[in-house]
Order: C-alpha cells, then sequence, then structure tokens
C-alpha cells in the first residue's frame, strides 16, 4: 500500500502552541464536571457524556494534528502509539492506525458515511426519553417527571413512537418497545441511523474518540461541544423537571414545544452534518483504501 505524502508541516514552536492551546479549551469544557467529581457530586445533565460514553476528561486534553502532519522537533512523540518518524520529524502512523483497528474503522466510516447522505427525519420529538420511563416504577434519573406518573405515560400514548436509534431504542421499557414505528436491530444500525437523531449526532464524539490520533484535536473538541448541546435539548424535551438544574422545560406535548424542540433539532443537526462530514475528510485524506480517496474528491473541504 502507498503512503500519501505529508500535506503540512508544523514547525516545534507552533504544535507546541497548539497543544496548550487545546489543553486550555479542554480544561474550560471539563471544568464544571471535574469540580463536581472533586466533590463526589452529580449531575442529571452534564455528567452524561463522561459516563455513558466512559470517556474521561483527559482524552479530551490530548491533541493530535491529524493524518498527513508533520511535527518538526516531536521526538518524545515518536514512542507514542500510532507515531512514527518520518525524516526530521513525527507524524501520525495512519496505515497503521487503520491496519490495527481494520473493523473498527471501516465499521466508523461506513456509518458516518451512510449518515451523511441518508435524508434527515425531525418528527421523533424527542420521545425516547419518555419512551424509557414508560409504564415504569423506575426511571433511569433521580429527578421527578414533570408530568407524573400517569402524565408521562400519557404522553407516550398519544404519539407515534419513530425512534431510528438503536443505543436509544435499547433502554426503552418493555412495554414501550412494540409501540416503535420500526423495530431496531445492533446489526440494521448503519442501515437505520439518520442525522435527524439526536443521539446520532451526539456519538459523532464517541467516533471521534475512537478514531484517536486521525482526527484533529480542534475537531474533536467541536465534537464533543456539539454532544454537550446536543445532551442538554435532550433532557430539557425529556419528561423530568430539571428546573432546579437551571434547565427549562421543552414542552413536547404541546405544539408550542414540538416547534421549539423541531427548529433546535434542524440546527443540531446540521452542526452534526458539517462535523462528521469533517471527520471523514480527516480520515480519507490518508486513506488510500477503496471508497477513501474517492469520498476526499468528491466533497468539498468546510
Amino acid at each position: 500500500m502507498t503512503q500519501l505524502a505529508t500535506h503540512n508541516v508544523l514547525t516545534r514552536e507552533e504544535w507546541t502552541a497548539a497543544v496548550e492551546a487545546h489543553a486550555a479549551r479542554a480544561d474550560a469544557l471539563t471544568a464544571d464536571h471535574r469540580a463536581r467529581a472533586s466533590r463526589a457530586q452529580k449531575h442529571p445533565v452534564e455528567d452524561f457524556l463522561f459516563t455513558y460514553y466512559s470517556y474521561k476528561p483527559a482524552i479530551l486534553r490530548r491533541w493530535h494534528p491529524g493524518a498527513g502532519v508533520l511535527l518538526e522537533g516531536a521526538g518524545e512523540r515518536s514512542t507514542w502509539r500510532w507515531y512514527r518518524t518520518e525524516g526530521a520529524g513525527v507524524e501520525v502512523d495512519a496505515e497503521r492506525f487503520r491496519t490495527e483497528k481494520g473493523s473498527m474503522y471501516r465499521g466508523i466510516v461506513n456509518l458516518l458515511r451512510a449518515t451523511l447522505d441518508r435524508p434527515a427525519r425531525f418528527g421523533c420529538f424527542g420521545l425516547h426519553e419518555w419512551a424509557m420511563a414508560y409504564r415504569s416504577d423506575e426511571v433511569r434519573h433521580a429527578v421527578p417527571l414533570r408530568l407524573g406518573r400517569d402524565g408521562t405515560d400519557a404522553v407516550v400514548d398519544a404519539h407515534d413512537l419513530t425512534c431510528t436509534h438503536f443505543d436509544a431504542f435499547r433502554f426503552f421499557t418493555p412495554e414501550a418497545v412494540p409501540l416503535n414505528r420500526t423495530p431496531l436491530r445492533r446489526e440494521d444500525q448503519a442501515a437505520r441511523e439518520q442525522p435527524g437523531c439526536l443521539h446520532a449526532g451526539m456519538d459523532v464524539y464517541k467516533w471521534a474518540v475512537k478514531l484517536g490520533p486521525l482526527v484533529p484535536g480542534p475537531l474533536l473538541l467541536d465534537a464533543f461541544e456539539l454532544a454537550r448541546d446536543i445532551r442538554a435539548l435532550d433532557m430539557q424535551a425529556s419528561p423530568y423537571d430539571l428546573t432546579a438544574w437551571g434547565y427549562a422545560p421543552v414542552p413536547i406535548e404541546t405544539p408550542e414545544g414540538k416547534s421549539e424542540y423541531v427548529a433546535r433539532q434542524r440546527a443540531l443537526s446540521a452542526r452534526a452534518q458539517r462535523l462528521r462530514r469533517a471527520v471523514l475528510l480527516a480520515v480519507a485524506a490518508s486513506d488510500d483504501t477503496p471508497g477513501g480517496a474517492d469520498f476526499l474528491h468528491s466533497r468539498s473541504v468546510l
């Protein structure tokens, strides 16, 4: 396999400045979570990105240049996993990463491409969180239900469940599972995922982490910020009363709430599509496997 040529060169001064700026931005994004963790305090909204995805704040602090960038004077990185010495510098060893993570790499890229190219759907109204509490005495969060037990069930009964995201669907209560318009399975995820789904947008962060050194640092933090903003709407539109935590409800059981939800959902979906495309372009820039370079050549850089 022929390795593609290096596209860019950063002097030591340039890339160390990028490392410092990246760490400062990451620290600002995780400051509240780290402060709460030091006091053993929990947050029903903001802790989700660190518990559900199980990625600690330290993951966000590690800067990578992405594939095809030569770092001058970076000898200390020559021993990092998936880095290699190239002439007088060090760069990400994209070929080795793709080889060692072949199945995972192909799965992520195929899922991102499929989602990117599929029409978005905006009629779910965030009912997945309601379906996770439907007709159950146990709920996922230690927060009061805004409409109470019976009111929550009534909202689900009055709507059509159209969830397309397996990792939300798998938490539906047994009574809610048959109410979803389409049964979902893990093996069908790439065929069902669509860009209007908030959880699919949140997962761009997960995929960016899993693609490791192939994803430039700023792109990783952009994906985290998107996931954070999606999580906020996700819980504002949920059946939980989060006013004590500073989150005003988006009452999706009303026409006004539905309108607000869809407007914000569309904006978040557009951001997710831009980042999905950027992640694919980042990995395609060094990928001469079938479809890699073709994707790069068929897309305009953001």
